[in-house]
């Protein structure tokens, strides 16, 4: 699915069951498109299925903590790849202070890049990716008519999209918060890409992202939309975005996309051996879970129901191949000890997850 010149682990917004369905059912060009990318999709899988490193969380924040810098800010580098599928990009087209440049893919990657840092600065005092200040790099205009962004271990990548089925990626913001998240979990729990501990990564991936627009918004809990990517379709797709964290399977039902396969229940629990295990599929569960703890909590999402999840992805006991029902418990644990056992947000945890049968 993914395209990279690099060996480190790739995270993509675009789960390749979406390609699947566009080599069946697209146009001669958006198939072969498609194709082109599924073809190399075994080998990115066996990158993507192993953990994405050593996790270096704690050394990282122990080193913050020792910084002088009180008010951090993000360090950005916008490259340009020209159409070259090449990563990083060789021309560097915009750093941190520059004017914006009047290229929109340029000038939304660098204000995406600021607005995630602002989010995990402001609500987690979180310095950057690692919590130590590390550079935030991007590049644009990746491979021709590219239909992905990625994260591959140290910078975002991003395609412009091919303008039939989908526009630039750096147009959602909420794609930019969730490739990037990718980063903080390898460093934090380094939860494996495969099965539940790999949709719990593409989930907390999506929780962030959608924080990252509702923080940069100002809005509350009930106020946001809980889509994920709704800017990349075009007019032509029927749907409103990859993916609803609300109501998980119904983002889209188009001929050539085919129908959101998202449950939001552990019922409806997809077992497959494709998409690592489906790990952009069952993300829907642990999604909506954040859903109905933010709504029910109330207030700014990023507050306390996000304080909650950024703790339990700092947690000891979020392994590398923790599952949902692990996760729940610590985050109920966390809540717990943050808000107190019988606090209104450890009860709207605990039902939370109960709702969407994993406990």
């Amino acid at each position: 699915m993914c395209r990279s010149t690099h060996r480190h682990s790739l995270h993509c917004i675009l789960p390749p069951y979406i390609l699947s369905q566009i080599a069946k059912n697209g146009s001669p060009e958006l198939r072969a498109m498609a194709v082109r990318s599924l073809l190399i999709d075994p080998t990115m899988r066996l990158v993507r299925a192993s953990t994405a490193g050593p996790v270096t969380g704690a050394i990282a924040r122990r080193r913050a903590a020792a910084a002088t810098i009180l008010t951090p800010g993000p360090l950005r580098t916008i490259r340009d790849a020209g159409g070259e599928a090449e990563a990083p990009g060789a021309k560097v087209v915009r750093r941190e202070g520059d004017a914006p440049t009047g290229d929109p893919a340029v000038d939304e990657a660098y204000d995406g890049l600021g607005a995630t840092f602002a989010l995990f600065w402001d609500a987690y005092r979180r310095n950057s990716i690692d919590d130590a200040g590390m550079p935030l790099d991007a590049t644009v205009h990746y491979d021709q008519d590219y239909d992905n962004a990625f994260w591959d271990g140290s910078q975002m990548v991003f395609g412009d999209g091919d303008g039939e089925l989908f526009n630039r990626f750096t147009i959602s913001l909420d794609v930019i918060g969730h490739e990037l998240t990718h980063g903080v979990t390898e460093k934090e729990a380094g939860l494996a890409y495969f099965n539940q501990s790999g949709a719990l990564n593409e989930s907390i991936s999506d929780v962030f992202g959608s924080l990252v627009k509702q923080h940069l918004l100002g809005q509350a809990a009930d106020q946001a939309d809980w889509l994920i990517g709704a800017e990349l379709l075009t007019a032509k797709v029927r749907g409103v975005a990859l993916r609803s964290m609300k109501a998980p399977g119904t983002a889209y039902d188009d001929p050539v996309l085919g129908k959101d396969p998202q449950p939001a229940h552990m019922d409806d629990f997809v077992r497959t051996n494709q998409d690592n295990g489906g790990v952009h599929i069952n993300s829907g569960i642990p999604n909506r879970a954040f859903y109905l703890v933010a709504t029910a909590i109330g207030g700014n999402a990023w507050d306390r129901a996000g304080q909650i999840w950024y703790n339990a992805l700092l947690d000891p006991n979020t392994r590398a191949n923790t599952d949902f029902a692990g996760f729940a418990r610590v985050t109920i644990e966390v809540a717990a000890r943050l808000y107190g056992s019988g606090s209104a947000e450890a009860k709207a945890v605990t039902k939370a997850w109960s709702a969407v049968g994993v406990i």
